[in-house]
């Protein structure tokens, strides 16, 4: 069998299709006898100087190909043989750890990753994707029977027959033919769990996540939208930084990032979380035009024509091209709270603890093809890494363990979305963020950037699709067949870019109300005659509807401007690190 690998940092094959992700060198390695060939662009974030890829172990008989980051390679090498290592990069290690305990080397890493290694003892390969698809993955066959992998699938539309999104927390095994899953956590039965919520035990594994992800060699920041899940990951970064190696080459002072139009919601939450905890504050403007003009390379980038996901990736990728103009290479992003935590304003309508949490399962497993596509994406389109401590592997199985039923909103007794986040970093005697914004109600992202965006958005493609072409839009693209005008607007824009089948298929479908899963909408009946896969559904739920209800002094009366607008979300899945 012949392996082509177009992996993973990533690209080479394609023609090089894969540049934006990896611009700071190229790899290459081919053993012709064997039948393969590797192909890596590297992003350098650890060890820049000497860290090129592929990389091997000492007898240069197993080949690796990453991207990604593995966050305990120290400790790793710690518990191994002792090795001798080529580069610094974070990345060796897992040539090495193959070599002692073979295929088990994937249920060891910890960090997000994609990665092809080559045995050319046996001339055996392995490809495998992190626990919940932080970075991407597809795989492909091509019509001579070679095997092929990319990160994205741009670099592989033109020579395979067929592919697919590699699915996470999976390995492909040439030995065994095939996939199987290697990352079994008890959540991912959707059996409903009941350990105690300890308030401090959260705080300090979330602490843990984000101090792990300050290992950096190069210039770094936060995307700070002042919402509350960006505002965390900004204030513990901030807080924690002093005494790092970071901040040794970089200094004690974190860089924040926020995007919007002129006067936008987001724009002056960030501002004001900023100030609070004392970042570097930059925040960037970008006008309904330049939106609208960005949408075919966002598109062309990012490789879905899902429309929430579109809305939310173009002020992020144009916020990004300004980051890296900085020559910063690394980004925090709070992308997976609203998932883990039931922070979408539908999860309010959850009948009962064990729906709520069976919810947030689903949420979990599809967020490789939402948030983190659009994380990844949008970021490494211009050779910008983000990392998401809410995907922590530990701390997402903590989270997840706990009784979902204080995870649920009570307005009775004052708890609204994600409390038990909001309640672990209620410090009184040293506060993480200010009161209204830390009790600061959801406001999705493509609202928060500001709201002429979604209205700017619909106006351009009614100028583009006519009633006519909508009409008869079932005939056009009878799978996941879009039902406005903005959603065909999208997929002619794909289809122009993806024409092949598979590509197609590996965007997801189906009813959805204010970003819920299509099994959740039988939470309300009013639901199933209003499917809207934007926020707008949920408008009943947002703070103004509980209004003369709450107790005085309940976290539902910790507003803020943006929490006294009555939620005109018509927006994509989050706000950026919300």
């Amino acid at each position: 069998m012949v392996v082509v690998v177009s992996s993973c940092c990533c690209g080479g094959g394609g023609g090089g299709r894969l540049r934006h992700r990896g611009p700071d060198w190229s790899g290459l390695f081919v053993d012709e006898a064997a039948g393969v060939y590797l192909a890596h662009e590297r992003l350098a974030i650890i060890d820049p100087a000497s860290g090129d890829q592929p990389l091997f172990n000492e007898t240069k008989e197993i080949v690796v190909a990453v991207n990604g980051e593995i966050y305990n390679h120290e400790a790793l090498k710690a518990g191994m043989k002792a090795h001798q290592y080529n580069t610094q990069s974070d990345c060796e290690v897992i040539a090495h750890l193959y070599e002692e305990i073979g295929e088990e080397v994937v249920v060891k890493l910890d960090g997000m990753f994609s990665f092809v290694l080559v045995d050319l003892r046996d001339k055996s390969f392995i490809a495998a994707r992190d626990p919940l698809g932080i970075t991407p993955l597809y795989l492909g066959w091509g019509s001579d029977g070679s095997v092929w992998f990319a990160s994205e699938m741009k670099a592989l539309k033109d020579d395979c027959e067929r592919f697919v999104t590699f699915p996470p927390g999976h390995i492909y095994s040439s030995k065994e033919g095939g996939l199987r899953r290697y990352y079994n956590p008890p959540w991912f039965n959707e059996s409903i769990p009941a350990e105690p919520y300890d308030p401090l035990i959260l705080r300090h594994a979330f602490e843990k996540s984000v101090i792990k992800r300050l290992m950096t060699d190069v210039p770094f920041g936060v995307l700070l939208s002042g919402g509350l899940d960006s505002s965390l990951v900004a204030a513990v970064a901030q807080r924690h930084l002093a005494g790092s190696k970071a901040a040794k080459q970089w200094g004690n002072k974190l860089h924040s990032f926020c995007v919007g139009l002129e006067g936008s919601p987001d724009l002056k939450a960030a501002r004001e979380v900023a100030d609070y905890i004392g970042t570097v504050h930059k925040e960037f403007h970008f006008t309904v035009q330049e939106g609208l003009d960005a949408i075919s390379d966002v598109i062309y980038h990012i490789e879905t024509y899902d429309v929430t996901t579109i809305r939310a990736s173009t002020p992020m990728f144009l916020m990004s091209r300004k980051i890296k103009a900085l020559g910063v290479k690394m980004v925090l992003s709070g992308e997976g709270s609203d998932e883990i935590f039931g922070g979408y304003l539908y999860f309010h309508k959850a009948p009962s603890k064990e729906e709520f949490h069976k919810e947030t399962c689903r949420k979990l497993k599809a967020l490789h093809l939402y948030d983190n596509l659009r994380a990844n994406k949008s970021t490494s389109a211009w050779g910008l890494e983000a990392r998401v401590p809410f995907l922590d592997k530990d701390f997402v199985n903590l989270a997840m363990s706990i009784d979902p039923a204080v995870k649920m909103v009570n307005v009775k007794e004052g708890r609204i979305e994600k409390w038990i986040m909001r309640k672990a970093f209620d410090d009184e005697e040293n506060p993480y963020l200010p009161k209204h914004i830390l009790y600061r109600q959801k406001e999705q992202f493509s609202d928060g950037v500001g709201y002429s965006w979604i209205d700017g958005l619909k106006d351009h493609a009614a100028s583009q699709v006519t009633d006519k072409m909508l009409a008869n839009a079932k005939h056009v693209y009878p799978y996941n067949t879009p039902n406005t005008k903005e959603g065909y607007y999208y997929r002619m824009v794909f289809e122009r870019c993806f024409p092949q089948e598979s590509a197609r298929l590996t965007v997801p479908g189906g009813p959805s109300v204010a970003c819920s899963t299509a099994a959740a909408i039988a939470w309300d009946k009013a639901w199933a005659n209003n499917l809207d896969p934007s926020g707008r559904a949920a408008t009943g739920v947002h703070d103004s509807a509980y209004e003369g209800d709450a107790p005085a002094d309940s976290a539902a009366n910790h507003k803020s401007d943006a929490g006294l607008i009555n939620l005109k979300v018509d927006s994509a899945v989050l706000e950026v690190g919300a």
